[in-house]
């Protein structure tokens, strides 16, 4: 039973050890930049596609995943509400610029599924075109399958309890009070709505050729570390040797004083206010 289900209550999982969840997480990390060289060498092409709850720990989950992968082949699409021309456009128009190419893994932090979910519930679309993004979703999801894309596809699912005590956290935090939102907020009051267009998105595009995958995430770290597991698991990687790197020595008399250069005196350089954290500082 997912924690989004019957009246969004949802046991409170056991806390993980930190020491054995952060090896853990270095280990699966490590990997994650050993499967992002196989995808760079094989040319392959992997799209991950994440939704849930807000709150519940997709951003957190993404920002560690892409915490040591090569940003030129690994990008995080969080697109902003449309403009005005972009919703005269085909709706699925604005998300295939960022599908990516050969060598590229992209992680859309919300993608097309806005449509069903806070444009369904909120209004923000009309009921012919909710409708229709339901019939084409599938279809557009088995173009890009049929064309080599990767597609998987994440749904964080968190308790009201806990997707509350979260937003009262972030309100009292002035380093993430700009992560909620008035939509953020509003959600709270229109769980059941959305509880309602979560299971027909599931029933229309759960496909088998672009399954959901649920995430347990009434615990952030269980769920960061059961998220990256199974995208090693769902891509079919093999570990690809990279290419040693020597390092030559460097040439004799460099930088030994003997090169003319400018008089340092007359850069600006920023205030060392990091010597008040030496350990012998008083």
């Amino acid at each position: 039973m997912t924690s989004d289900n019957v009246n969004g209550q949802a046991p409170k999982p056991p806390k993980l050890d930190k020491k054995k969840y952060e090896k853990e997480l270095r280990r699966l990390q490590a990997e994650l930049v050993a499967m992002q060289q196989w995808v760079i060498e094989t040319g392959e092409r992997v799209c991950l596609i994440f939704e849930g709850r807000d709150a519940a720990g997709k951003g957190s989950a993404i920002a560690r995943i892409t915490q040591y992968l090569n940003p030129r082949h690994a990008k995080v699409v969080a697109l902003p509400s449309p403009t005005e021309r972009e919703k005269t456009q085909w709706y699925f128009q604005r998300y295939t610029a960022h599908l990516p190419a050969a060598g590229e893994i992209v992680i859309f932090d919300r993608s097309w599924y806005n449509r069903a979910g806070v444009e369904r519930v909120m209004g923000f679309c009309g009921p012919e075109e909710y409708h229709r993004f339901l019939r084409q979703a599938p279809d557009f999801e088995r173009m890009l399958v049929d064309d080599g894309i990767r597609i998987i596809k994440y749904w964080f699912s968190v308790s009201a309890q806990e997707q509350e005590a979260r937003f009262r956290s972030r309100s009292e935090d002035p380093m993430r009070r700009w992560k909620l939102s008035p939509m953020d907020v509003e959600s709270i009051s229109r769980w059941d709505d959305y509880s309602r267009a979560k299971d027909a998105m599931f029933a229309a595009t759960d496909t088998p050729w672009a399954r959901w995958h649920t995430v347990e995430s009434e615990d952030k770290k269980r769920s960061r570390i059961n998220v990256i597991n199974d995208i090693l698991k769902q891509i079919p990687w093999q570990r690809v040797e990279p290419a040693e790197v020597e390092i030559p020595h460097r040439p004799s008399g460099t930088d030994d004083g003997s090169l003319d250069r400018l008089d340092r005196g007359k850069y600006v350089y920023v205030d060392d206010v990091a010597a008040a954290l030496e350990k012998d500082a008083s």
